[in-house]
């Protein structure tokens, strides 16, 4: 045996060490009790690098469980979904499974994470729950959507700034890349245009949020923010991350699915597309051109989880969750624990809002969960668009808790669809079985802010005449049919029937303006009667065309806004709001005055429902189903009248001029005959 000595044997030793630590290295043995750098930390074999993305939308201030959220237990299994306390576990186990693969994670949220619950109630108090949570969680990215002006600007500041923006732009990210302030306006400090975050397995991410055409039309209180097309921004966006580095870019929209792919249709260079505002849960990414567009529905119902692998060098990307066997969307339900860090951030902010509720109504409610009614059945808002067991309660809530509070009747109450966010659903458990909580009915009906900056839509009491209430019907068959369910309306106090044929006579060429009929409406009559509507016949009088009669209307502020712009772009349907000597009123300069008040405070509409609610009979089915207030019925359309009165009209000139000839060849048949019989002679 040669033996070696001095620097030869180190050389040796050293060698042989290197080329065993080698080896290990490329079976994957490394050091035990580490985390391996398995070739996916940089990708594969093939030269793939990996991400891995969570993303939610629409999250809309849904902190806890909920669905109903009284039947929550933090011990038993219960049927609720969502919670920020459960996202939070998933969040963390795959973090932590990614992190032992070397594979980094995004968690991005699409937009609208303010409103909906009461808890989104805390934004105007300057409680920055929702964001607040979010950094907690570690979202990197979130884009801003039309719920987050619920409360105007001002109090969006208020409320960003107390979760420490700009600074927090570090943790979580605001994007809102096609919105444009003021010059000077602190929200300019606050949005970012881009962000691009580079990974530690070498991935270079481009970040962009929009918020769409359709989301801005329904923003209640945007202004002063102006807005940049959408696709012009995309275009802009995705040429400058590119020229900063990105290996893959992805947009996180606030747009619904339909303006997604025209997005990925126009602009090309962006690979993802987060999305939010429509609310559908995609099972799958929708693939159009070469971008995936995912989302995840609503309300925290489940979250998304999208892996993709980036090629180093052409930069096309694949997914890789079918390659896996992974889903795209998983529940949020209570297979997950919360995670005792968040949930105790949640329980914080729930005693804040539990002191709010108790504050605002007077000491009668001391916690959101305490109940209000019971009941053996939900009270849905479904169908739509169509007349819908929860529209016609609210509407009943408003007319008759607003004319008992002032003490005069009020005819007429209108709800717009688009306001009514949830079934109203009762407890099922055995410590919750038939409750209907404060939370469920402030969840159905709690969006919106008066002037006293409370959160809330105001009732408003106004006057029309008879004639313009017909023209609000005719306006809710033209709105549901030019801009969807969101402005279908519901109605206490009266009844009708329209066919929905008749709506619109035809729509101008270019400039996508209808036509309206005015003829819709086959039929309508109020309410004569007391109390709530029934449906028998007794108590309705008709509402004819041309009544002059002044008729007080309870709505919202939200509603009474768009009523009379109908009438701007259709004249031929204008509505003109009136007090009540019938002198019109300017919706924007005296709405403060059409407000209903009571001691000096603003008499809300989710105040009217819970008086509603709490003041029903047990045992009582009116609202388990509809009353018969809003009829499809399938009359021959308008537009075939003017066809068929032609028709009729040929026909009888025809059959004229048939019988006209006959009587003609008759007559000279009659001639012929009897100069016959005088030639005889």
């Amino acid at each position: 045996m040669i033996k070696l000595e001095g620097s030869s044997a180190r050389v040796l030793r050293f060698g042989f060490a290197t080329a065993l630590v080698l080896c290990l290295f490329l079976v994957g043995g490394f050091l035990p009790g580490q985390a391996r750098p398995a070739l996916s930390a940089a990708g594969d074999a093939a030269g793939d690098l990996f991400l891995t993305i969570i993303h939610t939308n629409d999250e809309h201030s849904a902190v806890i469980p909920h669905s109903p959220a009284v039947d929550f237990h933090p011990r038993l299994s219960d049927p609720t979904v969502g919670g920020y306390a459960r996202l939070a576990t998933a969040v963390e186990e795959i973090r932590e499974q990614k992190a032992e693969e070397g594979e980094p994670v995004l968690l991005l949220s699409a937009g609208d994470f303010t409103g909906g619950t009461p808890f989104g109630w805390l934004v105007p108090e300057g409680i920055p729950a929702q964001i607040k949570i979010k950094q907690l969680i570690g979202y990197d990215a979130v884009a801003i959507g039309n719920h987050e002006y619920d409360y105007g600007t001002e109090l969006l500041e208020k409320y960003l700034k107390a979760a420490g923006y700009p600074r927090a732009n570090s943790k979580t990210v605001l994007l809102a890349s096609n919105t444009v302030p003021p010059k000077g306006h602190d929200l300019a400090e606050i949005f970012r245009e881009k962000h691009l975050m580079k990974l530690d397995n070498g991935l270079t991410v481009g970040l962009f949020g929009l918020i769409g055409e359709d989301a801005i039309a329904v923003s209640n209180r945007p202004e002063p923010m102006e807005f940049a097309d959408q696709q012009e921004t995309a275009a802009k966006m995705v040429k400058q991350l590119r020229k900063e580095g990105a290996d893959l870019i992805v947009a996180i929209t606030h747009s619904g699915v339909e303006e997604d792919r025209e997005l990925a249709r126009e602009v090309p260079g962006i690979d993802v597309i987060v999305g939010g505002h429509c609310h559908t849960a995609l099972t799958e990414p929708v693939i159009e051109e070469d971008t995936f567009i995912v989302q995840t529905g609503s309300l925290l119902k489940y979250y998304g989880v999208i892996e993709l692998a980036v090629d180093r060098e052409s930069k096309k990307v694949r997914l890789r969750n079918e390659e896996e066997g992974k889903p795209y969307l998983y529940p949020i339900d209570d297979h997950l624990e919360l995670h005792p860090q968040i949930n105790e951030v949640v329980a914080k902010y729930t005693g804040e809002l539990n002191a709010l509720v108790a504050e605002r109504t007077g000491g009668r409610y001391l916690s959101v969960l305490d109940t209000v009614a019971l009941s053996d059945f939900e009270i849905s808002r479904e169908p739509s668009p169509r007349e819908a067991p929860l529209g016609n309660f609210i509407a009943d809530a408003m007319r008759l808790v607003a004319s008992e509070k002032i003490g005069q009747r009020i005819d007429f109450a209108i709800q717009a669809n688009g306001s009514i966010r949830a079934d109203v659903v009762p407890g099922s458990m055995k410590h919750s079985h038939r409750q209907i909580s404060f939370y469920e009915l402030a969840d159905a009906i709690g969006l919106g802010i008066g002037s006293d900056e409370k959160a809330g839509y105001p009732v408003v009491l106004v006057y029309l005449t008879g004639e313009e209430m017909r023209r609000a019907l005719e306006v809710s068959v033209l709105l549901e049919q030019m801009l969807g369910t969101t402005f279908y309306l519901q109605y206490s106090g009266l009844r009708y029937d329209y066919n929905p044929r008749n709506g619109v006579l035809f729509t101008v060429p270019g400039l996508d303006l209808p036509v309206p009929s005015t003829r819709a409406v086959v039929r309508a009559e109020r309410f004569d009667g007391e109390g709530r509507q029934g449906t028998g016949d007794g108590s309705f009088v008709p509402l004819e065309r041309g009544d002059e009669e002044l008729y007080s209307l309870a709505t919202d502020t939200y509603i009474l806004s768009f009523l009379p712009m109908v009438g701007e772009m259709l004249p031929i349907l204008n509505i003109e709001p009136k007090d009540s000597s019938g002198n019109p009123v300017d919706v924007d300069k005296d709405l403060d005055d059409l407000i209903v008040r009571i001691d000096g405070e603003e008499l809300k509409v989710w105040q009217t429902v819970i008086e509603y609610a709490a003041a029903q009979p047990l045992d009582d089915s009116y609202y388990e189903g509809t009353a018969g207030r809003i009829n499809q019925v399938w009359s021959i359309p308008f537009l075939l009248w003017p066809i068929l009165l032609l028709l009729v009209l040929a026909a009888a000139i025809f059959l004229l001029a048939r019988k006209v000839s006959r009587s003609k060849r008759a007559r000279h048949e009659r001639k012929a005959v009897l100069k016959g019989k005088n030639s005889e002679h």
